[in-house]
């Protein structure tokens, strides 16, 4: 499976408090801690382990199925989102919801054209970010 975001942000937090500790990094510089903090992390992962467990159950070839699961969690980021998600975060959930559906087997491509959207538009129906 894929890296889950807030894995990797948890990990960029803490390699810039290390660095900002070390005096290799001044504390100016450290943004990860404010874009994303522990609070808001905790909540996306929440969500991001449902999404998961989900899309592992996934019959990739049933439309239903992926999209009930793609609309859970991006509603479960929508109430975890406290007006944390800036454009960067907002194209890394979105093609990680994406790349997490790929890994799962369904073709992302096929199922977006089948209902209509473009690819790059599989969130946007629920997305608040």
């Amino acid at each position: 499976m894929i890296e889950r975001l807030t894995h990797r942000w948890r990990r960029e937090v803490a390699e810039q408090a290390a660095a900002v500790a070390a005096g290799t990094l001044a504390p100016d510089e450290a943004y990860a801690a404010a874009w994303w903090p522990e609070d808001f992390v905790a909540r996306i992962d929440g969500a991001l382990e449902r999404y998961e467990r989900d899309v592992s159950r996934l019959d990739p070839a049933h439309d239903s199925a992926a999209w009930a699961a793609v609309e859970r969690v991006v509603v479960a980021i929508n109430a975890a989102d406290s007006g944390q998600i800036e454009t960067t975060t907002a194209e890394e959930l979105a093609g990680y919801i994406d790349d997490a559906l790929t890994d799962a087997g369904v073709d992302v491509e096929a199922l977006t054209r089948r209902r209509g959207v473009d690819r790059a538009e599989l969130t946007d129906e629920w997305r608040d970010w």
